[in-house]
Order: C-alpha cells, then structure tokens, then sequence
C-alpha cells in the first residue's frame, strides 16, 4: 500500500494535471433531497448539478418525479464514486429520523437513532428500556417527525 501511494505521488508530480482530471472523474457526491411531500431520497452522482437538474425536470428517478418540487439537504463529496454508492446504499436504509439527524449535523444521535426497536432485542429487557429509548429520539420528534 506504501508503495502505491509513492507510486501514485511520483506520478502526480510529473503530470499534475492529469491527476486532477482523473481524481475528478473518479469522484463522486452522496445527496439526500427532501421532496415536496416531506419523505427523503437518497442517491449518488459523479456531477450533482446535472442529477439534480434530471431530478427537477422529471428525468431523474421515479421516486421524485411525482414528489416535485425537491430540495437538496444534504451532500458529501467522495473522492470515489464506489465509496460514495456504498454510503448512498447504508443511507438509504436508515429512518426518516436517522436521516434527518446526519441533514442537521447530530452527531450525537445517530447511535440512538441506530438502537434496534424490536421488543425481541437483547437491549431492550422491560417496558422502562423502551421508554428510555424514545425519550432519547425526542429531539427529533419535535419538529413534525
């Protein structure tokens, strides 16, 4: 691994520019856009101002097409499209309350928010345990969810 990276160094000194094209070809965005009916969606792109123009247009996915209009929430940029798919893919799984505490940088929540909520889960002994568990996702009730 050492060695690659002095390799990929050695090169990028020796043909700067073409290094950066190819870092900005490989990059890629995870989004998240709330739609018009308050739901989420998550995806991933190489050029997010094409996507979110497909999306507008009603030439992105299904999903947003009857969802007009779209707000774009949230966006990280990845230096590999395939991180980037991978983080859309693990989003993508998680609760409008997850997703809405990584959209508002709380950090602190997203542990709680990942808490499994089944009354069959080795966590969750009594009726007190589940209580403590939704006094802690409060916060984000609060603001209609």
């Amino acid at each position: 691994m050492k060695n690659n990276k002095m390799v990929f160094e050695r090169s990028r000194e020796a043909y700067p520019t073409n290094f950066l094209i190819l870092e900005k070809k490989m990059a890629g965005y995870v989004y998240i856009l709330q739609c018009s009916d308050g739901t989420y969606y998550t995806g991933s792109t190489r050029n997010l101002e094409k996507r979110l123009a497909q999306h507008q247009s009603k030439k992105g996915a299904n999903y947003t097409k009857t969802r007009l209009p779209i707000t774009l929430v949230f966006q990280e940029l990845f230096l590999n499209i395939a991180d980037a798919f991978y983080y859309e893919k693990k989003i993508q799984k998680w609760s409008h309350a997850k997703k809405k505490a990584l959209i508002e940088n709380n950090w602190e929540l997203l542990p709680i928010l990942s808490e499994c909520k089944n009354d069959t889960h080795f966590k969750i002994k009594s009726k007190e345990d589940v209580q403590v568990l939704d006094s802690a996702r409060t916060p984000c009730s609060i603001n209609g969810i």
